[in-house]
C-alpha cells in the first residue's frame, strides 16, 4: 500500500477528511491555485471592473434623468425685476427707501466688438466654442478649491446669463445642477451673440447699476456704444467685485487688485489674437467719474447705508442681492446721536473753514472729517459721520483704512506690556507708575532694528526719567518706542488684532515704528478696540445693522460683544491710565463736569491725519480728520487747517468730541468707569513730571517755576497762551502729586545726575 493510501486509511478509521487548501499545502500536499479569503474576496479585477463601469452607468442615467426632469424656465427669476429696499433709523421710523431700477436693456450692435471681447477674454474665452458648460473649468475650480487657492469657479458666461436670469444667487448644490442643465439647453436654443447680449445686460456693475449702458453711464458718463476699449476692460474687470473694485471709492488693496484684473483683460485679448501687443502696451487703467448721488441718499444717509452694505457683504450677503431690492434693513442709528454728531461737526469744523477760498486758505480743500460713536454697552454703532455727501465725497471717511490712526495705537503697546507682564530692560515690570527716559531721539535698547523717534517738536522730557503715566499724558514717543520693544513688537501686533484692527498690507511685526501707529485703520476699528478697553476686555466689534428682512433670504445678526481677549485688569488699567490723559494730559480740551472720560490724541506723521479717541461708560466715540488732495487724492498735511498751525489730535478732532458728547449725554445720568481691577504699579514718591529738559533748541533745562507757568519756548497744548493751571481741573480721579523733594524707590535712577523739573508743562502729541 503507498504512503497516500495508508494516510487515506489512517484519516478514515479516525473520522476525519483528508486536509484541502491551506491546511494540504502545510502539510506538503501541492494544492494548485490558492484561493482568497475574508475581505478580499470581493476586490477582484471583475468586481472592481464592473463597480466602475456601474458607476458610469449610473451617472448617466442620472444626467439623463436630470436633463429631461429640469425644464427652462420659462419666465425670468422675481429678483430680475427691482424692487424698492427699505433703510429704518434704530426706532423703526423709516431713513429712506431705495432701489428704484437702474438698468436699460441694449441691442448687441450697441456694444462695440471690442469691449464684448474684453468680457469674454476674462470671463469664458471658449464662449463661442463651448456648448454653454466648461466641465474642464468647472474641474479645475474644484480642484483649485481643494488645493485653498479660492472657492471654485468655472461658470461660463452662459452659465452666469442663465443664473442673472432665471435662477437666484444662491450658492447651493442642488442650483449649481440646475444652473448647468439650463445653460446645456440654452445654448441649443439661442444664438450665441444673443447669450452674450443677455449676460451684458443683466450684470451688475456696482453703483446701483444693472447691466453695461447704466454701468457705462454711472462710471463714464457715456452710452455702451461709446466706450472705448479701456474703460469696457475696467467694467469687465470691476464686475468680480463691485464695491471693492471701484477707483472712486477703493482702497489701496481694492485698486492694486482691480489693476491685476484690468491688465489681466488686455493680455488676455493678446494671448486669445484679439489685440495687438504693441496696442496694448499703450492702454492703462481708466478713472471713472464721481459717483452720482441718488435720490434719498442726501446727508449723511449715503454714508450710513454705506457702511451697513458693507456689513451685510461681510455676513454673506452679496451688494447684488440688496441691489435687486426686497429688503427692510433697520440700523443701530439714533436719530438724536445722528444730528447731534453731524452738528459737533459743523459748528466745530465746516464752520471754520473756507472751502472756497483756494488762493488764501488752501489747507481748508483738503480737510476730510470722519467719526463713529458707538454704545459702550452694546456695541451698537449709534451715530457716524462720512463726510460732506456723497456728492462731494463718494467714499465714507467713517470707513475709510487709508491713514494712519498714530498715538491712538499707544494704549495697546501698554496694554500687550501689561498683559504679558514684560519688563523694562533694567527688569522691572511695566505698570503706569513705571520709570522710562523721555529724551527725544533716544536710539531704542534690545531690538535688531535701529530707531530713535523724535518727540513732538524735539521736546525732551523728565530730568531725564518720567512715569508711563506721564509719557502717555504727553504722548512721548521716545518712551513708547522703547516700551515696545521690551513688550515685543510681534506680541503688540497679535494684541492689536486680537482687540479687533485688521491686518493689513504694510503692517511689519518686528518694527518699533509700530509704537508710533504706522499702520492702517478705519473709525469703526478703533471705536471696537477702545470699547473693549472700556468693556474690561471683552472684544466689542461695532455693528450698524440692528435687521436685515428679505422675503427670499435670511439673515442673522452676529452679537457685538464676544469673548475676553485681554484679562479685565489689563483693560481697566489702561482706562484708568487714559482718564489720566483727559484729566492732565494731551485730552484736556475733553474734560467736562457733565462725565467722566478716558481718551487718548493721535497726530501722524507731517500731520496728514489727526485723531480723537475717547469714551465714556455710556459712549465710545472716534474722530479723525484727514488731509487729502481733492485733485490727486494723494495724503496732505493738515497744517494751515482753518488758518492756524499744526491741527492734532488735541484740536478740531477733540472740540468736536466733546460738543457731540456732551449733545449725546445731555439729560443722561452719566455713571462713573468702574476700576476696581485697576494695577498701577508701585507708585513712584513723588510721582514723576513730565517736563521738557532740553528744547529742540538744545538749550539747557528751564528753571523750575514755583508759580506755574510755563518755561519759555515750551508748547502750549491748550492754545490759551497763558502757561497757567487750568481753573476748570477736575478732581474726578485725579493723578498723583506732582510736587516733592522725595526721589522715586521703584526705578534705579539715571547715572547722570538729574535737573530739577518745573511744573507740568504739556505738549502736542505726535
Amino acid at each position: 500500500m503507498g504512503r497516500a493510501d495508508a494516510r487515506r486509511a489512517q484519516q478514515q478509521r479516525g473520522g476525519r477528511k483528508a486536509p484541502t487548501g491551506r491546511a494540504a499545502g502545510r502539510a506538503g500536499k501541492p494544492t494548485g491555485k490558492k484561493q482568497r479569503s475574508g475581505i478580499r474576496r470581493f476586490f477582484t479585477w471583475k468586481t472592481i471592473l464592473g463597480t466602475f463601469l456601474g458607476g458610469i452607468l449610473l451617472l448617466v442615467a442620472g444626467a439623463f434623468a436630470l436633463y429631461f426632469s429640469v425644464d427652462e424656465p420659462s419666465d425670468p427669476n422675481k429678483t430680475a425685476v427691482l424692487q424698492s429696499n427699505t433703510f429704518k433709523w434704530a426706532d423703526g421710523s423709516v431713513m429712506t427707501r431705495t432701489g428704484e431700477m437702474n438698468r436699460e436693456i441694449v441691442s448687441i450692435d450697441k456694444i462695440p466688438e471690442d469691449v464684448r471681447t474684453a468680457f469674454i477674454a476674462i470671463e469664458n474665452k471658449t464662449f463661442y466654442k463651448d456648448r454653454g458648460v466648461d466641465f474642464v473649468g468647472i474641474a479645475r475650480g474644484v480642484f483649485n478649491t481643494l488645493r485653498g487657492k479660492g472657492t471654485a469657479g468655472g461658470s461660463t458666461i452662459t452659465q452666469q446669463y442663465v443664473k442673472n436670469y432665471y435662477l437666484t444667487q444662491d450658492q447651493s448644490a442642488t442650483r449649481k445642477l440646475r444652473e448647468m442643465v439650463i445653460s446645456l439647453k440654452v445654448d441649443q436654443r439661442m444664438e450665441k451673440d444673443d447669450i452674450l447680449v443677455g449676460y451684458l445686460n443683466t450684470n451688475f456693475y456696482g453703483r446701483s447699476a444693472y447691466g453695461i449702458q447704466a454701468a457705462a453711464q454711472a462710471y463714464y458718463g457715456v452710452d455702451s456704444s461709446k466706450l472705448t476699449l479701456e474703460q469696457g476692460a475696467y467694467l469687465a474687470a470691476v464686475i468680480q467685485a463691485p464695491s471693492q473694485y471701484d477707483l472712486a471709492t477703493a482702497g489701496p488693496n481694492g485698486r492694486r487688485l482691480v489693476t491685476i484684473r484690468f491688465n489681466a483683460v488686455l493680455d488676455n485679448m493678446v494671448e486669445m489674437g484679439k489685440l495687438d501687443k504693441a496696442k496694448r502696451d499703450t492702454l492703462h487703467l481708466p478713472e471713472p467719474i464721481k459717483p452720482k448721488q441718488r435720490p434719498g441718499m442726501d446727508g449723511q444717509k449715503g454714508y450710513l447705508i454705506q457702511a451697513a452694505k458693507q456689513e451685510l457683504s461681510r455676513q454673506g450677503i452679496k451688494e447684488s442681492d440688496i441691489e435687486a431690492g426686497g429688503w427692510t434693513i433697520t440700523l443701530n442709528i439714533d436719530k438724536k446721536k445722528q444730528a447731534a454728531l453731524e452738528k459737533a461737526v459743523q459748528d466745530e469744523l465746516e464752520s471754520k473753514l473756507d472751502r472756497k477760498n483756494v488762493k488764501d486758505r488752501p489747507q481748508d480743500q483738503s480737510v476730510q472729517a470722519g467719526a463713529t460713536s458707538v454704545d459702550a454697552k452694546t456695541g451698537n454703532i449709534v451715530a457716524m459721520y462720512g463726510g460732506t455727501g456723497l456728492a462731494e465725497k463718494a467714499a465714507s471717511n467713517a470707513l475709510r483704512s487709508d491713514y494712519q490712526p498714530g498715538s491712538t495705537f499707544k494704549p495697546i503697546v501698554l496694554a500687550t506690556a501689561l498683559e504679558t507682564g514684560a519688563k523694562t530692560q533694567d527688569g522691572h515690570l511695566i505698570t503706569p507708575n513705571a520709570l522710562y527716559d523721555g529724551t527725544s531721539k533716544r536710539p531704542v535698547v534690545g531690538s535688531d532694528t535701529p530707531f530713535a523717534p523724535q518727540n513732538q517738536d524735539d521736546v525732551n522730557y523728565g530730568d531725564p526719567m518720567l512715569t508711563v503715566q506721564e509719557a502717555t499724558n504727553s504722548s512721548v514717543n521716545s518712551v513708547y518706542a522703547q516700551m515696545i520693544v521690551d513688550a515685543k513688537p510681534p506680541e503688540v501686533k497679535k494684541t492689536a488684532i486680537a482687540l479687533g484692527m485688521k491686518d493689513r498690507e504694510g503692517w511689519p511685526a518686528d518694527k518699533p515704528a509700530m509704537s508710533l501707529g504706522t499702520m492702517s485703520a478705519n473709525t469703526v476699528e478703533m471705536a471696537g478696540v477702545y470699547a473693549t478697553f472700556g468693556n474690561h476686555g471683552k472684544k466689542v466689534t461695532p455693528t450698524i445693522v440692528k435687521s436685515a428682512e428679505h422675503v427670499d433670504a435670511a439673515y442673522k445678526s452676529v452679537s457685538p460683544i464676544g469673548a475676553q481677549v485681554i484679562k479685565r485688569e489689563t483693560a481697566d488699567t489702561v482706562t484708568k491710565v487714559l482718564t489720566g490723559v483727559v484729566q492732565d494730559g494731551s485730552g484736556k480740551a475733553v474734560r467736562s463736569d457733565a462725565y467722566q472720560a478716558a481718551g487718548k490724541t493721535g497726530t501722524t506723521e507731517s500731520n496728514v491725519a489727526a485723531w480723537f479717541t475717547g469714551y465714556t461708560p455710556e459712549l465710545v466715540t472716534v474722530v479723525a480728520m484727514f488731509g487729502e488732495d481733492p485733485n490727486t487724492h494723494s495724503q496732505v498735511t493738515l497744517t494751515g487747517t482753518a488758518g492756524k498751525g499744526r491741527a492734532g489730535g488735541s484740536s478740531f478732532p477733540a472740540q468736536i468730541w466733546q460738543a457731540y458728547t456732551t449733545a449725546a449725554l445731555k439729560g443722561v445720568s452719566t455713571g462713573q468707569f468702574d476700576l476696581s481691577d485697576a494695577q498701577m504699579g508701585t507708585p513712584v514718591a513723588p510721582t514723576r513730571t513730565a517736563v521738557p529738559s532740553a528744547g529742540p533748541s538744545g538749550t539747557a533745562n528751564p528753571t523750575p517755576s514755583s508759580s506755574g507757568t510755563r518755561p519759555t519756548g515750551t508748547p502750549d497744548p491748550t492754545g490759551s497762551g497763558t502757561g497757567k493751571p487750568d481753573p476748570t481741573s477736575s478732581t474726578k480721579n485725579p493723578t498723583p502729586p506732582t510736587k516733592g523733594p522725595t526721589p522715586p524707590t521703584q526705578d534705579p535712577q539715571p547715572t547722570k545726575k538729574p535737573t530739577p523739573p518745573p511744573l507740568f508743562p504739556q505738549a502736542p502729541q505726535q
